[in-house]
């Protein structure tokens, strides 16, 4: 290629203004489609991966049954439940060396608060113990967490996410409007202590649509005291002694429970969802590549037409530079870089608009994110395309025959 072949391309470019526009147009949507896409994967897999790490890698979610996946995945145990005395032997060390905390929860299902008149239904309302806020990652920005004094006196105290005092109060209200106040739960008045910290959503559930109040008065107002719990998180003392803590636990409560086995107990490793939820968002960014890369190759085929349309109308030009000495690879070159040109400049606008609309797209909590290697691969492909579906048109007119080419009206 030489700058004579430049020129002469950029001249065929500009002489059909609106035709190049409309190539360039479909190259360009190709390209910023896909870094648009891959900017909304890459952001779906941060935002997940943050939601995950919050919680803590070194967190174990222990429930009866199965979770309906992994390698303990079953249906649910209608013979099991965690006890008390299952997180007795949880909390002892002999027994579970790698377990640094445990944290027991009952579920209170189908109640709603009320306050002066509104009324809200958060997402959940657990009763739980006083170390809830810490291992779960749950501080309180507004007020204070439930005291061990209020867990042992069964005080009808509450902690609320920020979504329920929004619901109760207006959406413009800010946490501490709450705190201080009293509400009532299921019929029964609770003060409300404290609000937790705005956690936003983690892709399944807002997590800012919480409440949560001392386990024995959950016990006594909602659920009775039977002895069961719901469900326990456990936090093993690293994340690398996360797969320890995991077989312990499981060894616990299948000792706890003579005749039960490994799969009547559900023990996720947060490190194994978090790998898992990685891996699923790697599919989802790559199939969502795919999908638009398919423009790209429509883009392709319209250079390819608008291409052969060149070659058709500029056959007697073809003919004049061969009589003149044009050589084959010379009339070859030339239509092969105006289709480049077209591709490149295409793709070119189209990295800067997928580069420009990506700031402006969000969904719920995630963010875009621009990868790199999406931009050099979309430009890359552009081009490719270029070469690829210009090689035909410019190999027909290469082919032409002078005295064919010179005769032609």
């Amino acid at each position: 290629m030489n700058l004579s072949s430049v020129r002469i391309a950029l001249r065929g470019i500009v002489a059909n203004k609106l035709r190049s526009f409309l190539t360039t147009l479909g190259i360009g949507i190709g390209v910023g489609s896909v870094i648009v896409l891959v900017a909304v994967g890459s952001g779906s897999a941060v935002a997940s991966r943050k939601s995950l790490e919050a919680l803590g890698s070194n967190l174990l979610t222990v429930r009866t049954g199965g979770f309906g996946f992994g390698a303990r995945g079953g249906t649910q145990s209608a013979t099991y439940s965690i006890t008390d005395s299952d997180v007795t032997a949880l909390e002892n060390k002999q027994n579970a060396p790698d377990v640094a905390e445990v944290v027991p929860a009952v579920n209170v299902s189908s109640e709603s608060i009320v306050y002066n008149g509104a009324t809200d239904t958060p997402s959940t309302i657990s009763g739980t113990t006083t170390n809830f806020s810490s291992v779960r990652n749950y501080p309180v920005q507004w007020g204070s967490w439930f005291t061990q004094q209020q867990y042992d006196t069964h005080a009808n105290v509450v902690v609320l996410g920020l979504t329920d005092v929004k619901d109760l109060v207006g959406q413009n209200a800010v946490g501490s409007a709450l705190v201080g106040q009293q509400v009532l739960i299921g019929g029964s008045s609770f003060d409300v202590i404290g609000v937790f910290k705005s956690k936003g959503t983690n892709g399944f559930q807002d997590q800012d649509s919480i409440a949560i109040m001392p386990l024995t008065t959950a016990r006594d107002t909602f659920v009775g005291n039977n002895g069961t719990i719901s469900g326990v998180t456990v936090q093993a003392k690293s994340a690398g002694r996360a797969t320890a803590a995991q077989t312990e636990v499981t060894d616990v409560l299948v000792a706890q429970h003579p005749g039960s086995s490994s799969t009547d107990f559900s023990v996720l490793n947060q490190a194994s969802a978090l790998q898992a939820v990685s891996t699923n968002n790697r599919t989802f960014t790559v199939l969502l590549a795919a999908v638009a890369g398919i423009s790209l190759l429509v883009g392709g085929i319209g250079v390819m037409n608008i291409m052969l349309v060149t070659v058709t109308e500029r056959t007697r030009e073809i003919g004049i530079r061969k009589a003149v000495g044009a050589r084959h690879g010379h009339i070859l070159t030339q239509f092969l870089v105006e289709a480049t040109l077209l591709a490149g400049i295409g793709g070119v606008l189209g990295a800067v608009g997928g580069i420009a609309l990506s700031a402006f797209v969000k969904i719920d909590n995630v963010v875009p994110v621009v990868e790199p290697y999406s931009v050099v691969l979309a430009l890359a492909f552009a081009i490719g395309v270029g070469l690829f579906f210009g090689s035909y048109p410019a190999n027909r007119a290469a082919k032409l025959r002078p005295i064919d080419a010179l005769r032609y009206e």
